[in-house]
């Protein structure tokens, strides 16, 4: 093939389609299903074009729309990628030559590392509350977080009929403003300045030890469920094995064409960092094909 591209999210499958409309044989790889992070979002409300649009939803527009340019291998893990002279991927599935890769291998949840946390995944832990909000329309819930992704899962869950709560460590929200205005009209509890230290029950989550971080005070909270949203982090580590420049924070460093320090090797969306959204992956995910196919010509 001529161009590799790990992680069909929006970076992804838009360098998987400019680099087919380009002529480039392209193939996109996902060990999950296509849509990256985007499937987790309830509502998406500022990607041009649409008003209001789940993410599933728009990421299968965009699935549709990527196949007709390139291949799509979904459901399958890459353990190695290897440089010698070009470049060797390989999968579960089987092992691919290639001779320009792009990384859209985007971000992962970052864990609350609290006490119950893991045992309770499933049974009232969750990091989606499209997948899991379902299951507890009508109790009492919690999310813990404040930036946009938080607030639109307390959102989601209120509007399923949930009694919720956001749990964040400061006292202000770091959201949108939209979003901020949305959450105190629909009269959303906040509990400020406090942070989860342990999320107890039995079979199931019973509820969490909070601490305010100003005074140290430690309260019981009785809650079915804890949905963590808390921020990301980046899904490098693939890149950094083989030599990419990665930032302090694990972030992949590109110039403004997507490149990276290694020659042919491109990234783009979340894993590169900035503004992390699904307009601009997109956007970068075109410049890093236009960039490949010019360093293929």
């Amino acid at each position: 093939m001529d161009l590799a591209v790990i992680g069909a999210g929006p970076a992804g499958l838009t360098s998987g389609m400019y680099a087919g409309r380009f002529g480039l044989k392209a193939v996109v790889f996902d060990e999950k299903i296509a849509g990256g992070t985007v499937n987790l979002t309830p509502v998406v409300e500022n990607y041009p074009g649409f008003e209001s649009i789940s993410g599933m939803e728009l990421m299968e527009k965009m699935k549709k729309q990527a196949e007709k340019y390139c291949e799509i291998h979904e459901m399958g893990k890459i353990g190695k990628i290897k440089i010698d002279g070009g470049i060797s991927i390989g999968t579960s599935k089987d092992d691919y030559k290639t001779k320009a890769l792009v990384f859209a291998s985007g971000t992962e949840k970052r864990k609350l590392n609290v006490k119950g946390e893991k045992g309770f995944l499933g049974r009232g832990v969750s990091y989606c509350a499209t997948c899991d909000g379902p299951f507890f329309r009508n109790k009492k819930t919690v999310v813990v977080g404040g930036g946009n992704a938080a607030v639109i899962e307390a959102l989601h869950l209120k509007n399923l009929g949930s009694d919720v709560s956001l749990i964040h460590r400061r006292n202000e929200l770091r959201a949108d403003k939209i979003l901020q205005n949305q959450v105190f009209e629909k009269n959303i509890n906040i509990i400020w300045d406090s942070v989860v230290e342990e999320i107890f029950g039995d079979k199931t989550v019973k509820g969490v030890r909070i601490k305010n971080v100003k005074n140290s005070s430690i309260k019981n909270i009785d809650v079915d469920s804890v949905f963590v949203s808390i921020g990301e982090k980046p899904n490098s580590g693939l890149a950094k094995s083989i030599g990419v420049k990665t930032d302090e924070k694990g972030y992949i460093v590109v110039d403004k064409n997507q490149r990276t320090n290694l020659q042919k090797i491109y990234a783009a969306g979340d894993v590169t960092g900035g503004l992390r959204q699904i307009v601009t992956a997109c956007a970068e995910g075109a410049v890093a094909a236009n960039s490949a196919y010019e360093d293929l010509l």
